[in-house]
């Protein structure tokens, strides 16, 4: 699994000019899947978000983390994230996992988070036509992939 976070003073997702979803203070996680990516990837995904120290502290270093800071999050499936350009022009997205497999795990990766969270997180809708809003705070935008933990 692959994610991009940013942290937002606000973001919101929209579908067919319907905000499905919006957040104040906290993070908009783009999440890629992958064939390979299981409940071990979840885990240690969620995990690591919760804990990621990325909000100033009352001195103005980035030392708290979402709950610390009283953040939402939302999620939103972003299959992009696996695109190959080393051919041509044009991305292959042969490594994304396919719907059947991506979506379970994209709805598990969201209850799971949510729990850790200790309230829901905004979600996009798998496969929709999304619009994603954001003002990036910092800007601050971090890159995490699970198969990366070394």
């Amino acid at each position: 699994m692959r994610v991009v976070i940013q942290r937002v003073k606000e973001a919101s997702v929209s579908i067919d000019g319907r905000t499905k979803c919006s957040i104040k203070a906290g993070m908009l996680v783009l999440l890629g899947i992958e064939d390979t990516d299981g409940q071990d990837d979840i885990d240690w995904l969620c995990r690591k978000i919760i804990a990621l120290r990325i909000f100033d502290d009352s001195e103005g270093v980035m030392n708290c983390n979402i709950t610390d800071a009283g953040g939402e999050i939302i999620v939103v499936s972003q299959f992009t994230l696996f695109a190959s350009t080393r051919k041509g022009n044009r991305p292959s997205y042969i490594r994304a996992a396919r719907p059947e497999v991506a979506k379970p795990l994209y709805n598990a990766f969201c209850r799971h988070i949510s729990s850790l969270l200790g309230q829901e997180v905004g979600t996009g809708v798998f496969g929709a036509d999304m619009q994603v809003s954001l003002v990036n705070d910092g800007p601050v935008t971090i890159c995490i992939d699970s198969k990366n933990r070394e």
